[in-house]
């Protein structure tokens, strides 16, 4: 047969329509659709085909599909503060504060790669559904909060790693390495955000219009930007998300200085930036900063800065912008394709057979293994602030037990905010009862003497306390003494829980406190009219097993606080004050009630003297009881001679299992980054020479460092 035969032609003109029609969604008639290409030349490409008005709608959280290029929809905002949340049933961690008590950079690791699974799982369920278009089922995921908690009145506090920024970076970057998956992989598993960028600590009433100004360059640095630079140069964060606050003047979103000078030129972020949600509104309207005039100009302001992304629907009106000159087109191309070389990172464009993260199985998803993490967590996590006469710990036979306390069977309490739905939540009470059938709880009432009459039959009363997320939180609405907007005004307990606790002590019984919130409570009456404190935070899916194992001994207590229970407000500067003096530990010259690091164990352990040679800190760690139990070292460095600096700031840490009589010894390493600094001839940060004490426990070492 002749090659150049009619039937022949039309013969292989219906065979490659049947072969394109079969593989239309996976066919590479363009460079963009080959996936042996960078995702930076895919990106390019694809840009290049785009119209003005479909750029504009890929840049809003809600990332519209452009059919006649096969690109498909891609929702942006999804959370996944400690599990996947918003998104049905999932595992549910304890809070982030928690996490960051248990000192465990392995376990918080873990946690976020089992989170990272089963965003995986969700994220194909929604495909094979066609619910890809709703909102949390995407593959980018706004998390972690690394904002420093400086002031424990803000309610969001409960989303961050305390007020420490060394373990708020080595955290965070924990967590970054569980969501996005091993660097040298094909495919990113997720996109994680550092947030929120950046001096936005609270106050929640004001954020939308406060100015952090005549911040001290050291603080800056040193403070607020410290995890931010770590996620960012070390853990390869792919994307960060601009504050709603101003910033010297600016919005955070609009913000040359934070987003290019410092985020691109000095850190070499070559990812993209998110704005908070509705914040490039506040650029312009009443409520906001008053920055710009109109929506045209604001949203103009913010891709010229360097906000590749939208969470809300203004960009629209970059198409404004490009007509009336406020912008040029090549500047929104430069954002764009920082949004489509990471959805290329991702497969977001490839045949799904070819990305192992869409073969996750289904059995991933509240599988026992993550369960046992969450367990594990809020184990880990739990800190003995009190336990006068070594009341602690309880045998599970106790005879007259009774448990009381609003958040004795409150499951909500135990999923904290940005939360998940587990299948399961084990309250405080269950957990109790499940080891002590016999307590009985006493159903909850705010009146002290119906309370305190219900319990007249009591010996012991574990009284489940505290707060909840439902005071305390993002930008809420609460009508409750003490609390404002989400923030708190006191950091006491409220009044009718110190009343109810004075009573009980008063008629005799031994009160033991579990106390649940998100942040640092004000507990100077609690010193009298308690036997034992546990701090308990917001325990996840497991939290009520985890208190009772402790309670009755099954685990040791090993939490370390990762904030400062200060005693009362008055101990605190103006909530508005971003200067560090004065706040947190590293800053705060009066006496606290509990300090940043205490927690108190059945053990008893010794720390022998340290020594410093070849970048590491060795000493021994002796445990002088009769119970096995777990010591966190924490290492503290301040410079000799700096009255500007922190009185003392961790710059490690190692948790260590130590048997019951005997003697681990701990070699822990202090690189020289350690020994990073302040530099006021440079205003920078530098590894600096000179004289450090280096502290561990109530052992002191001076050390010269050339």
């Amino acid at each position: 047969m002749k090659q150049n035969h009619p039937f022949h032609r039309v013969f292989l003109l219906v065979l490659f329509t049947m072969t394109c029609a079969a593989t239309s969604s996976y066919a590479q008639p363009y460079p963009y659709q080959n996936p042996n290409l960078s995702p930076k030349e895919r990106a390019l490409d694809l840009c290049s085909r785009l119209t003005l008005n479909e750029k504009v709608g890929l840049m809003m959280n809600f990332s519209q599909p452009v059919e006649r290029l096969d690109v498909p929809v891609f929702q942006w905002w999804s959370e996944a503060l400690h599990g996947v949340g918003r998104n049905g049933k999932t595992t549910v961690f304890p809070i982030t504060m928690a996490m960051a008590a248990t000192f465990d950079t392995v376990l918080v690791e873990k946690i976020f790669t089992a989170t990272s699974d089963e965003a995986r799982v969700k994220h194909n369920q929604a495909h094979r559904l066609g619910t890809q278009r709703e909102m949390y089922h995407g593959l980018s995921f706004w998390t972690p909060n690394i904002n420093i908690f400086r002031d424990p009145r803000w309610g969001r506090g409960q989303e961050t790693y305390g007020e420490d920024p060394y373990l708020t970076a080595v955290m965070g970057k924990s967590v970054v390495r569980g969501l996005q998956g091993p660097a040298d992989a094909r495919y990113q598993k997720l996109l994680a955000c550092a947030k929120h960028y950046a001096v936005h600590s609270g106050p929640e009433w004001s954020r939308h219009r406060f100015n952090a100004e005549n911040i001290k360059l050291r603080d800056l640095h040193e403070t607020y930007l410290y995890a931010f630079r770590a996620l960012v140069k070390e853990a390869k964060v792919a994307e960060v998300m601009c504050a709603y606050n101003r910033f010297e003047g600016k919005p955070c979103c609009g913000s040359d200085r934070l987003l290019q000078q410092i985020l691109r030129d000095e850190w070499g972020f070559d990812g993209l930036v998110t704005s908070d949600c509705g914040a490039i509104d506040d650029f312009w309207k009443d409520y906001g900063h008053h920055y710009s005039q109109n929506k045209t100009e604001a949203t103009s302001q913010a891709v010229i800065a360097g906000t590749d992304v939208e969470c809300g629907s203004s960009y629209g009106s970059l198409v404004d912008g490009v007509k009336e000159g406020r912008i040029k087109e090549e500047t929104i191309d430069r954002s764009l394709v920082r949004l489509l070389e990471a959805r290329f990172r991702l497969g977001d464009f490839d045949d799904p057979e070819l990305n192992p993260w869409n073969k996750i199985p289904d059995s991933r998803l509240c599988c026992k293994e993550h369960a046992d993490l969450a367990l594990e967590a809020a184990r880990k996590s739990i800190v003995l602030l009190r336990n006068e006469k070594n009341l602690l710990p309880l045998a599970e036979s106790t005879e007259g037990l009774f448990i009381m306390g609003p958040n004795a069977t409150d499951e909500e309490m135990m999923w904290g905010n940005y939360n998940g739905f587990p299948l399961h939540t084990i309250t405080l009470a269950e957990g109790i009862k499940a080891i002590n059938p016999s307590a009985t709880l006493i159903p909850w009432k705010r009146d002290v003497q119906q309370q305190v009459e219900a319990a007249k039959d009591a010996k012991t009363v574990v009284f489940c306390g505290g707060i909840s997320p439902r005071l305390e939180g993002e930008e809420m609405n609460v009508d409750e003494p003490g609390f404002k907007g989400g923030d708190r005004t006191m950091i006491e307990l409220p009044q009718y829980q110190r009343d109810i606790l004075a009573a009980l002590h008063k008629a005799g019984k031994r009160v033991i406190l579990a106390l649940c919130s998100g942040s640092a409570i004000g507990l100077v009456p609690e010193q009298q009219s308690t036997d034992a404190i546990l701090q308990v935070w917001y325990g996840g899916q497991a939290g009520g097993q985890a208190v009772a194992e402790v309670l009755f001994g099954r685990v040791n207590p090993s939490g370390k606080l990762p904030v400062t229970f200060y005693r009362n407000v008055d101990q605190l500067p103006d909530f508005e004050d971003y200067n560090m003096e004065g706040h947190t530990y590293r800053f705060f010259r009066g006496e606290p009630l509990y300090p940043f690091g205490y927690g108190l164990s059945y053990s008893k352990f010794i720390y022998g003297k340290p020594r410093f040679a070849d970048g590491k800190l060795t000493l021994s760690v002796s445990n002088k009881s009769k119970r096995d139990g777990t010591e966190t070292v924490l290492v503290y460095i301040n410079k000799v001679g700096d009255t500007d600096g922190p009185i003392r700031t961790l710059r490690a840490f190692q948790r260590v299992d130590v048997a019951a009589g005997s003697t681990q010894n701990v070699s822990i390493p202090l690189p020289d980054s350690a020994f990073e600094w302040w530099d006021v001839k440079s205003n920078a940060m530098r590894i600096l020479p000179g004289e450090y004490i280096i502290q561990v426990g109530n052992q002191r070492l001076r050390i010269n460092r050339k």
